[in-house]
Parts: C-alpha cells; structure tokens; sequence
C-alpha cells in the first residue's frame, strides 16, 4: 500500500474551511494560547546537557499537563547529567482492546547553547516564527499539550489511555530515555511523533538511522622547530584518513557521511601527538553502518606517518524507520483527515533520526512529522511556518480521537 498523493501544489499550509468542524473549530479557538507558550517554552535555554535549563523547560511541561487533569512524573534521566523526563498520562474510558493506547512523543532539548535565547529570543516575522528549537523541536511540544486540551475541550474520552512522553536527550540519540522508552512502548498500540512537518506539509514515513564514528589518532610529540623529526604528526594522519573516508557520500537519500568535529595538538610549537575526527553517518539500512565501520576499520591500517596509532570508535544513536506498511496506512488516515479541510500532505522522510525508529523495531506502528512544518533546523535559521499551527493541531488532535477508538494492529 501507499498513500502517496500527487504534488499538486506548494502551498504550505491548506485553507481552512469554515469552521463547521468542532475540531477545527477548537483548534482556531486555541491559537493565541498556542502561540503564548510557544514563545515561553522556546524562550528558555535548553539544549541536550544543559540539566539547569532542561529541568526549567521540563517543569513547564509538566505545569501544563497537569492543569489538563493528567497525571505527570517527572523521571530523572537515565544518565546524572540531563533533566527529567515527562511523562503524562490521560485517562480514558476505553479498556485495553477496545480503546487505542496512543504514545506520544516530543523533546524539548535543542543543539543550542546557554545564552542562545539572549541573543535572538522568539520572535515573529510576517508567517514565520523564530527562536532556538522552535521547530526542532518545541513546536512540536506544544502542539501535543494543545491536542490534549482539545480533547479535554471536546469531552473526548475513546481512548485507553494516551501516554505523552517528553524527553529531554533525543538530539543525542536519547541516551537518558532509551530504557524509558522500552517500557513504554510495552503498552502502546500506536505511536505519533511530533517531529516538524518537512516543507511544503509532508508527513514522515522513512528516517535514516544514525551513527557517530570517532577516529582518534596517536602520534608522538616533539619540539616543532628543535627536532620536529623525532616527532609522529597525529594531525597529518588525521588528514589521511579523513581523506580515506572522502569515498563515501556526503549528501543524498541513502547513506550518507560527514565530518561534523576535529582536534589535534596542544601547542603551536608542539608536533601533536594526539588528533580526531567525528563523522556523522547517517544509513537507510542497518547493514550500511556496519559496512561503514569496517570500511573505517580497514582504513585505520593504512597509515602514512610510521610509528603512529589509528583507532575507530563507534556509537549507535538511532536506528532507521524503513517504509513499511503500517506507517503508510497511519499517513493515508491523517492523509485523508487533512484532507476534511483542504490539505494536501505527501509522504517523505529525511536523514534526520528519531524515537519512532525504535517504535518500528519494537513493533509498534508509527507515523512521525506530526508537528508544525518548518525548516532549518540546527540553524540559527529556523523557523515555524505558522501558517500551518492550526492545521496540524487539527490533524494531530483528530488523529488521537480515531486511534483512540480504532487503533492499528501491532507489527508482526
């Protein structure tokens, strides 16, 4: 099966139609509180590792679920330096086969420093709003605690229960929510995750699995104008095997890999005795990383400074969502949801990872993108298209209500 729609149009968002829909309706109505903690929760500095800032952004979080009547614990990571977790519970009248558990999930860490929002705070500029996470991914949060007003609004109740996680270490590969996430999965019938929407309004139905290489060279230091002989430059080594790497992509749909972080020597008059090098590598298929480790590996024994150590380090961050059925026939629901009020959305994906990859490994069908569409993420260009804040708040809150009361089968 698959939902994709033909490209009709590049219009960012769909014209509403008349707010005959209760949804719809509701939705609208919740535009000005939308964007009010939009502009609170994005004006506050917290990117993975920064556990003062992330506790702030957490506590927020939490604030507002629970004023929705939900029952909210704040879980300490599963690593000491990061901020809790949320996780936020409502309950339904549906019972377990009758009534759909629905797992949400959002984070609230950014890839943005402390005094990132001192210097360009949240800001709104013609249909685009601005600040550090804003899409990536607080927009996303936000829209998630809205659809659950919204339900409490509606009086909708088919649902059993909805789980909203918000976790605070994704942009690292969640390394203090993996557990976490395990057990929630156990329950969950379905998961949607609230990732941006890519331009022009696309739903995600593929992501890339990630990988950290790291390639740290030993050499041997020596005075760089006494006697640089008797020195082994681990930062020309360093260059060489960068270059041996440079066979592999660096851009496209399928697997890519690029250097993202370097460092070599102590002093500038010190031949450097230590050198790395940090590549982000981003696969379609499992197999590819690990084709790509060995290609590392085998480079690693190709050196051309004697006497000079090349070691290879790796680190799994996410795996990838393939495209599978379950996901297609999630995007051709919220497909024809969108299209109650005259969206067109297509089916996408990107190299950037996620938690609904481990939903998909765990059996549990997911559809991701659910968020505001935006772009430039990991910029100081990024932005929230808001012309699209009230639709997907209308998608996402009426997808809960159909998953609620029909939830999909699990994988098999």
């Amino acid at each position: 099966m698959t939902f994709f729609l033909p490209f009709v149009a590049l219009a960012a968002a769909p014209a509403l139609a008349a707010p005959a829909d209760p949804v719809l309706k509701a939705a609208q109505a919740a535009r000005a509180d939308q964007l009010k903690l939009l502009k609170t929760l994005v004006n506050i500095d917290s990117g993975t590792g920064d556990k003062v800032g992330g506790q702030k952004a957490s506590e927020l979080v939490a604030t507002e679920l629970r004023a929705l009547g939900m029952s909210v614990d704040l879980l300490p990571a599963e690593l000491p330096t990061l901020p809790d977790n949320v996780v936020a519970t409502l309950k339904g009248t549906g019972t377990v086969g009758k009534g759909g558990r629905i797992l949400m999930i959002a984070h609230t860490d950014t890839v943005f420093g402390p005094g990132t929002v001192a210097k360009r705070p949240f800001r709104i500029d013609g249909s685009r709003a601005y600040g550090p996470g804003v899409i990536d991914e607080k927009g996303g949060v936000v829209e998630g605690i809205m659809a659950l007003r919204l339900l409490k609004t509606l009086k909708q109740t088919d649902f059993a229960p909805i789980t909203f996680l918000i976790e605070t270490s994704e942009e690292r590969g969640s390394p203090g929510t993996r557990a976490l996430i395990d057990r929630l999965l156990v329950d969950a019938d379905v998961e949607l995750n609230l990732e941006p929407g890519d331009v022009p309004d696309l739903l995600t139905v593929w992501r890339k699995g990630s990988n950290v290489f790291r390639i740290d060279v030993k050499g041997r230091p020596s005075h760089a104008g006494v006697a640089p002989q008797m020195g082994r430059n681990a930062a020309v080594e360093l260059i060489h095997q960068i270059d041996l790497a440079s066979t592999l992509p660096n851009k496209g749909d399928g697997l890519t890999s690029n250097l993202t972080l370097m460092s070599a020597g102590s002093r500038n008059n010190i031949i450097p005795e230590d050198a790395s090098a940090t590549f982000s590598v981003r696969v379609r298929e499992s197999r590819q990383a690990d084709e790509t480790e060995a290609l590392f590996r085998r480079n690693a024994t190709n050196t051309i400074i004697p006497d000079t150590k090349v070691t290879v380090t790796r680190e799994v961050a996410f795996p990838p969502l393939p495209i599978n059925p379950a996901t297609e026939a999630l995007a051709e629901t919220a497909t024809k949801i969108y299209a109650r009020i005259g969206g067109v959305t297509l089916g996408g994906g990107n190299g950037g990872a996620s938690e609904s990859a481990l939903a998909h490994a765990k059996g549990v069908p997911a559809l991701d993108g659910l968020g505001p569409v935006g772009a430039g993420s990991h910029t100081e260009d990024e932005y929230l298209d808001l012309q699209t804040l009230t639709p997907r708040l209308y998608l996402l809150t009426r997808l809960l209500i159909e998953m609620g009361k029909k939830p999909p089968a699990r994988i098999k």
